[in-house]
C-alpha cells in the first residue's frame, strides 16, 4: 500500500523541518524522512554543539577575567567530559523540540534512509510514499581533502569533534574559514594550545578585509598561532609536516575544510548540476518537475538560517503564495569567535563594482560605556550607504555580541528604511546599540563620541 502526501521532505534539519511545519500549517498533508536525528547537521554536529563549545569556553575567560577586576578564584578546573555531558543535554532539548513541533503540527515522522525512485516516489523501511511534491534537504558533510598521510591518522572533523572526553594539550586545525576559527577559539579559551593552518593567504577569505585583519588579531591574542599560506607536506600519527617550515606536533588533528553537499540521494535521476551542488530556480525547483532542493545542496552560503528561509519560501511556493525571491545580500553572515562577527549585504567594493555612489562610516567599541563596562571595547560598527536614496546596503559589525546587534540593522534594511531613520532613533544608554548609533550619527557629522 503506498501512503499519499501533498508533500514528502528528505532531511529533517534546519532547511526540512522548518519546510515541513510552514507546509503543514498552510494545509497540506506532509511525510518527512530523516535517517539520523532530528535537527540534522545543525543541531547534533554542528551549529549547536559548536556554540555550547563557545560559550564553555567563554565562562573560562570571563572567571579570569573577574579575577583580574578582583573577584578572585582559585583552583579552576576544566571537566572536559561534563561539558561534553552538558552538550549533549542542550542538543537533546533542542532536537526532542523539533519533533515536538514535527507531531505538533501532524506531519508524519519517518525514521530511516530514504530512496526517489524515477516517479517520485520514495522507499524509506519497505514502505513507499507518494506526493505531487519532493524537498530534498539533506544537507551537507565535512570534506575532507586528500593530504599525504591522513588516512593513516586518527583526525577529527566536525562531525566528531564535540564528543571529546579529555581535553588535548595541542590542537592543530587544518583550514581557516568560520568553522576553523569558531573551534580555534573556544579551544583556547580552555586552555589548548592551538594552531591554524590554512593554505590560502589569508583566514576567513569571506570576509571583508577590516573584518579579517580583527578577528585574525583577536584569534593571535588568545594565543593562537596562526600559519597561512601553508604547503601541507604530510601529515603522521602525532605531526603535520609543512614544507619549507617547521614540523608542528599536535595531540589532536581537526580537518575543517569546509563541506560538501549530500547529493548521492539523486545520481540515478541526472539533474543538472551548479559545479558540485544541484541547479534550481528561483523557487529551488530542481531540472526535474516537482523535486526541489534546499540548504547545502544548493550554491550559495551554507547557513543554518539560510536553509529555513529557503524552506519556508518552498512551502509558501507550494501552496500557491508568491514569496519574496531570496537573495544573497540579504543572509545574515555570523562568525561566533569569542568577539563576534556578523554582517549583512554588501562591501563598499561590490556596491561601487553594481554602480552605486556610496558613503561608508566606522564607529567604534572603544568609547563605548556597556563595552567597556563588560571589558570588552574591541570591534566596531561599519555601514554601507547608498547616497542617492540613503538605503543602507551593508553592515559589518566586530565586537561583543556582534550576532545580536546585527538585529537592529536587519529590521532596518529588510523594511528599506534609510540612515536617517536609523540615526533618529533614541539608542540606550548604557547600551552596545549606542555604536550603531554613532555609525547613523557619522553619516551627518554629528556622532558625538568619536
Amino acid at each position: 500500500m503506498t501512503e499519499k502526501y501533498d508533500v514528502i521532505i528528505i532531511g529533517a534539519g534546519p532547511g526540512g523541518y522548518v519546510s515541513a511545519i510552514r507546509a503543514a500549517q498552510l494545509g497540506k498533508t506532509v511525510a518527512i524522512i530523516e535517517k539520523n536525528n532530528a535537527g540534522g547537521t545543525c543541531l547534533n554536529v554542528g551549529c549547536i554543539p559548536s556554540k555550547t563549545l563557545l560559550e564553555h569556553g567563554k565562562k573560562v575567560h570571563d572567571i579570569q577575567s573577574a579575577d583580574e577586576w578582583g573577584i578572585h578564584t582559585s583552583n579552576l578546573t576544566i571537566d572536559a567530559a561534563q561539558l561534553t555531558s552538558r552538550k549533549v543535554q542542550v542538543v537533546q532539548t533542542l532536537t526532542s523540540g523539533v519533533t515536538h513541533l514535527l507531531k505538533k503540527n501532524k506531519v508524519s515522522y519517518y525514521k530511516g534512509e530514504a530512496k526517489i525512485n524515477s516517479d517520485l516516489t520514495v522507499t524509506v523501511n519497505d514502505e513507499t510514499l507518494s506526493s505531487q511534491d519532493v524537498v530534498l534537504a539533506t544537507g551537507s558533510r565535512p570534506f575532507v581533502p586528500p593530504i599525504p598521510g591522513l588516512e593513516n591518522v586518527d583526525y577529527e572533523t566536525t562531525n566528531t569533534f564535540f564528543d571529546m572526553e579529555a581535553l588535548p594539550k595541542s590542537l592543530v586545525v587544518i583550514g581557516g574559514g568560520v568553522i576553523a576559527t569558531e573551534l580555534a577559539s573556544s579551544m583556547a579559551d580552555l586552555g589548548v594550545k592551538v594552531t591554524i593552518v590554512e593554505v590560502a593567504d589569508d583566514i576567513l577569505l569571506t570576509e571583508i578585509d577590516e573584518v579579517r585583519a580583527l578577528l585574525r588579531e583577536h584569534l593571535e591574542s588568545q594565543g593562537i598561532e596562526i600559519i597561512t599560506s601553508a604547503d601541507i607536506e604530510k601529515v603522521e600519527k602525532k605531526s603535520l609536516h609543512l614544507k619549507g617550515q617547521d614540523t608542528i606536533s599536535f595531540d589532536c588533528l581537526l580537518v575543517a575544510t569546509g563541506r560538501q553537499p549530500n547529493i548521492e540521494i539523486v545520481n540515478d535521476l541526472e539533474l543538472s548540476r551548479d559545479g558540485k551542488y544541484l541547479q534550481v530556480d528561483v523557487h529551488y525547483q530542481t531540472s526535474k518537475a516537482h523535486l526541489y532542493a534546499i540548504g547545502d545542496l544548493t550554491s550559495g552560503y551554507q547557513l543554518a538560517h539560510a536553509a529555513s528561509a529557503h524552506g519556508i519560501h518552498v512551502a509558501e511556493h507550494l501552496a500557491g503564495m508568491q514569496p519574496k525571491t531570496i537573495k544573497q545580500e540579504d543572509i545574515t553572515r555570523c562568525i561566533y569567535t569569542r568577539l563576534e562577527a556578523a554582517s549583512v549585504g554588501l562591501s563598499a567594493e561590490q556596491a561601487e563594482a553594481l554602480g552605486y555612489e556610496v558613503k561608508v562610516t566606522t564607529s567604534g567599541f572603544q568609547g563605548n560605556a556597556k563595552a567597556i563596562i563588560k571589558g570588552e571595547g574591541q570591534g566596531f560598527v561599519q555601514l554601507v550607504i547608498d547616497e542617492k536614496y540613503k538605503e543602507i546596503l551593508g553592515a559589518f559589525i566586530v565586537g561583543p555580541h556582534a550576532t545580536d546587534l546585527i538585529g537592529e540593522l536587519l529590521g532596518v534594511k529588510a523594511s528599506e528604511g534609510t540612515i536617517a531613520e536609523l540615526s533618529e532613533i533614541i539608542q540606550p544608554h548604557p547600551a552596545l546599540l549606542e555604536a550603531i548609533g554613532e555609525g547613523a550619527d557619522a553619516y551627518y557629522n554629528q556622532a558625538i563620541h568619536m
